[in-house]
């Protein structure tokens, strides 16, 4: 999740597959970093000012001027490349190169169909696998199922991304709220703002702010065991276990001592970002994704974050990726592309402008605000705590999970229920990847 799924297509056959690893498409040229006469067609749905949005536009620039290349850069929306990349990359549509979600229902999806051109050579040309660290290489490589951990490299990300507590520093202090250090200190800051008549959390149960509360909520009962078994199939997931029955039913609690709003049934991310932009809630659990945004836009208060109290592993992981589609003309450019955005220049851009880089020099990191937020970052993954999204597992568990939770936000379904449809769903999904 950043957030999200793609809907689950029909996987190719193992001949289909035999022959796009095969077809010209993937043989012509696809060494060759010469762009004279040539033009890239690159596709991403990041903000013009967010940090990848910034640094990838001088990505361009230093490519153009490098390879001799123009580049051809559609912006998209997520939902765009989300709704159409099955149908569009198995077309001569195809860009050569595209920003896509990793995970096993996205990127994964997309390898097993044979629609992603395999990178290993390419990051063995340059070096990209020196670069990131082990856990952040798990959601590049997929097997022949799309099982993200093992496999071919078919994506390259060059960003991190992670869920932490963005607080309203100003509301804290009106209401003599503590930073919270534990969990039971984290609940009883959320009751001393409802006490005072404040709902404390922004949410958003119709997409996915929620879900990644959940999710953290389980996560605080869990260890990477139980992990690798939801995320990586290594073993049964217990819907009636200690840490989905604790986020299912806190969940449920929370919304009855109203820490967070019944209204949020019905509101979307954007809702829940900007609500706490305008100063209206003191908390918005979500990702570092905001970060930028929040350093531009919000400018009538003080905020600060902090990881989830009481947890060693937080939602995460590598950020979206660079794809190469089987289809692409220029896949030789593509690649090179690739390596200039992993660039210590292009990394420390990013770094500066509220992003997370994954391969930056620390001296290179200037701004106060952005060395915290890769420093909370690099807590997480020196402690091996990056737990990936609740919605990897299938492709439609996205959908589901939202759906689950709005039953329980508007009372329509209590936690036992929900988490018995949300098990037989999430069972459903994993078996048809498991067993294609």
């Amino acid at each position: 999740m950043r957030k999200r799924h793609l809907a689950f297509g029909a996987i190719l056959a193992a001949g289909a597959l035999l022959l796009a690893g095969c077809s010209s498409a993937s043989d012509a040229g696809s060494d060759s970093t010469d762009g004279t006469g040539k033009t890239l067609t690159l596709w991403h749905y990041e903000g013009e000012d967010s940090a990848m949005g910034k640094a990838w536009a001088q990505a361009i620039t230093d490519f153009e001027k490098e390879t001799g290349a123009k580049v051809k850069f559609e912006a998209k929306s997520f939902e765009q490349i989300r709704s159409t990349a099955s149908q569009v990359l198995n077309s001569n549509e195809a860009p050569d190169i595209l920003e896509y979600n990793k995970g096993n229902a996205t990127a994964g999806l997309l390898a097993s169909q044979g629609l992603l051109t395999n990178l290993d050579d390419a990051v063995k040309k340059y070096g990209w696998d020196k670069k990131l660290a082990s856990s952040l290489q798990t959601t590049a490589k997929y097997d022949d199922k799309g099982i993200m951990g093992s496999g071919s490299w078919y994506g390259v990300p060059n960003y991190g991304e992670y869920v932490e507590v963005y607080y309203n520093k100003d509301m804290f202090a009106k209401y003599g709220v503590e930073v919270p250090k534990t969990y039971d200190e984290f609940v009883a800051a959320l009751q001393k703002f409802a006490d005072a008549g404040v709902t404390p959390l922004a949410e958003s149960a119709a997409e996915y702010p929620l879900g990644q509360l959940w999710y953290q909520l389980a996560l605080t009962k869990a260890d990477r065991s139980w992990v690798d078994d939801y995320q990586l199939y290594k073993g049964k997931v217990d819907w009636k276990g200690p840490e989905l029955s604790h986020a299912t039913e806190t969940i449920d609690d929370w919304v009855k001592k109203g820490y967070i709003s019944k209204d949020s049934s019905g509101l979307k991310a954007e809702d829940a970002g900007t609500a706490f932009i305008a100063g209206k809630y003191p908390i918005f659990f979500s990702g570092s994704w905001w970060y930028g945004r929040f350093q531009s836009e919000i400018t009538k208060y003080q905020w600060g974050t902090f990881l989830f109290p009481g947890a060693k592993m937080s939602p995460g992981s590598a950020g979206n990726m660079w794809v190469v589609p089987e289809n692409a003309k220029n896949k030789g450019l593509a690649e090179k592309f690739i390596d200039i955005t992993m660039s210590d220049k292009i990394q420390a851009l990013l770094g500066n402008n509220g992003g997370v880089p994954v391969a930056a020099k620390t001296s290179d990191i200037t701004d106060e605000k952005s060395k915290d937020l890769i420093a909370n970052f690099n807590t997480l993954t020196g402690e091996d705590g990056i737990a990936f999204y609740p919605d990897w597992p299938t492709p439609t568990f996205y959908d589901q999970l939202n759906a689950g939770l709005q039953e329980l936000v508007n009372g329509s379904k209590d936690p036992a229920a929900v988490n018995k449809e949300l098990g037989s769903e999430y069972q459903d999904g994993v078996d048809q990847i498991v067993n294609q």
